[in-house]
């Protein structure tokens, strides 16, 4: 298999035949070309909308809304109301629930201010249970404790664009107040989104405070916007989201089978459809391109039988002086590998380079956003792409290489 003499022979053939060989050698070069493209492509696309969650893949948000079914003497259409009762009530009774994150909205037409600066900007009230569904960066300072819940403190962590609008460029917010609705907060942290795009841009125009704060300084005592949860390690998402639905039912006097009543979503369901669309895309990236090699190797094959007949009184001769019928296979098997291993190499090294390429711009210039971020090729996946190279030259060749070891010297010797 490793003759000197043979492989000799293989290059003096191939640079006999450059075009033939050249075009022969292109459908694999762009099938495994293409291939590689495919793939680093549908990965930029996977990141850039993985990236985009910037919160737990498991999480759950449970909200109220009105009811839509009579119950127990209450009439259709009642407001329910969460409270921090439903809050001790899910952790108690509910232990499927890893993170329970009670969350609220200062809501209406109102401005933060500070000095002569002023704005408007989201402000929610938190518990430090919020980071495990939301993961944020604390640039300086700190997040939310439990003291800070526990003796309801006025304090603030404030995003990039509050910062940027309510202070100067140089100067340091932390320790600093700043008034919410005529309230004075104490400034205890800044922080910045893990997201991108919209996501982004949300985050630097928020504010967290205690929630215990919000509901006792602004007249929402007891009061729960909605809630923020994750399940425990092995749990479905959606065991939880059932459960909790259940129990603030029954907490509220609103019938089990009104699915009107809290509104969730349930973020690990929409993630498991946007991982079956990367499925699709990845199946269908190896079905052009496998499509594409096979047509390639169609072709290695094609030429190597014109090869066989071409050199058929070469093979009689061979045959005659008692070459073995594995030597000639194996010549033929060698020429059909190099072929298409030479080119899926080109292919595969390419079509690499220039996705490290485009991941190199896109990062440099901070290219990337929700839909396309970081292409990548996959090194399982290279090496797969290149050993199937080698497999469909030794495929492409067994039917010429077959042929080959059958011809009958005499009638070889004949042939014109």
């Amino acid at each position: 298999m490793f003759d000197i003499d043979k492989w000799s022979e293989i290059w003096a053939t191939i640079r006999r035949y450059k075009l033939r060989t050249a075009l022969t050698a292109f459908g694999v070069f762009w099938g495994i070309f293409m291939l590689i493209i495919l793939l680093g492509a549908g990965k930029g696309f996977e990141n850039g909308v993985v990236g985009s969650f910037d919160i737990a893949k498991n999480s759950v948000f449970i909200w109220s809304q009105r009811t839509s079914i009579p119950y127990k003497g209450n009439k259709i259409g009642r407001w329910i109301q969460l409270t921090n009762d439903d809050v001790r009530a899910i952790r108690e009774k509910i232990p499927e629930v890893k993170v329970l994150a009670p969350r609220n909205q200062l809501d209406g037409d109102f401005k933060v201010s500070r000095k002569n600066k002023n704005s408007s900007f989201n402000v929610y009230g938190d518990y430090p249970d919020f980071l495990e569904v939301k993961p944020t960066i604390v640039t300086s300072g700190r997040f939310l404790n439990y003291i800070d819940i526990k003796e309801k403190r006025k304090v603030a962590i404030i995003g990039e664009r509050v910062k940027e609008l309510l202070f100067e460029k140089e100067e340091d917010p932390i320790g600093e107040y700043i008034k919410i609705k005529g309230v004075f907060f104490k400034v205890v942290g800044t922080f910045k989104g893990r997201g991108q795009g919209e996501d982004i841009k949300e985050d630097a125009q928020t504010i967290f405070i205690p929630s215990t704060a919000l509901q006792q300084t602004f007249n929402m005592v007891n009061k729960v916007g909605f809630f923020a949860c994750v399940p425990t390690d092995g749990t479905p998402s959606h065991v939880i989201e059932k459960k909790i639905k259940l129990l603030l039912a029954e907490m509220h006097n609103v019938s089990p089978k009104d699915e009107r009543a809290f509104g969730s979503a349930n973020v690990e369901e929409e993630f498991k459809k946007v991982q079956g669309l990367f499925l699709g895309i990845g199946g269908f990236s190896w079905l052009v391109s496998i499509g594409t090699v096979l047509a390639g190797i169609i072709g290695v094959s094609n030429i190597m039988l014109i090869v066989v007949k071409e050199r058929t009184k070469e093979i009689g001769t061979r045959k005659a002086l008692g070459a073995t019928p594995w030597s000639i296979v194996s010549l033929i098997l060698q020429e059909s590998i190099v072929i298409t291993a030479f080119a899926g190499f080109i292919g595969l090294s390419l079509g690499t380079a220039l996705v490290e390429t485009a991941n190199y711009f896109l990062e440099k210039y901070q290219a990337g956003g929700a839909f396309f971020a970081n292409p990548e090729v996959n090194l399982q996946v290279a090496v797969s792409a290149f050993i199937l190279m080698i497999l469909s030259g030794a495929f492409a060749g067994i039917i010429p290489a077959t042929k080959a070891a059958r011809i009958n010297p005499v009638e070889a010797l004949k042939d014109e």
